[in-house]
């Protein structure tokens, strides 16, 4: 598990998920962090198919530079075997940050977006996760 005063990162060999929480406001420096790290954790999943679960009911919209760091990193989860990129989020102006990263990785097919943790769940119940 990677944990920071900004996100923590947990992953699940059992259900091959990957579930990061994250918190506050990001500049770049803290969106390359959690990249970083991010790939560390996921190393034991990169020679098959896993999901990622990604909490974001306790981030707030930030830094414009992050948009880029992001959307890179959630195109390499995806060619690097995620199939599912799953976003909890309830707040209408970090969802349209959000949609930019997605817009940025072209994730717009395999990234989904619940509003509560019930409804993320069950996606990924539903899909083998």
């Amino acid at each position: 598990m990677n944990l920071s005063m900004h996100y923590n990162i947990d992953a699940d060999q059992d259900r091959k998920l990957v579930t990061a929480k994250i918190y506050g406001i990001w500049k770049e420096e803290t969106a390359r962090g959690y990249r970083e790290a991010y790939m560390e954790t996921v190393e034991p999943f990169l020679k098959g198919k896993w999901a990622r679960l990604t909490y974001l009911t306790n981030w707030k919209s930030s830094y414009p530079e992050i948009v880029e760091v992001i959307g890179d990193h959630m195109r390499w989860c995806h060619e690097n075997g995620a199939i599912f990129s799953v976003y909890i989020i309830d707040n209408p102006v970090t969802t349209r940050q959000l949609k930019q990263m997605i817009a940025k990785a072209q994730a717009e097919d395999y990234a989904k977006l619940f509003r509560t943790a019930g409804e993320a769940e069950k996606f990924l119940k539903d899909n083998g996760f």
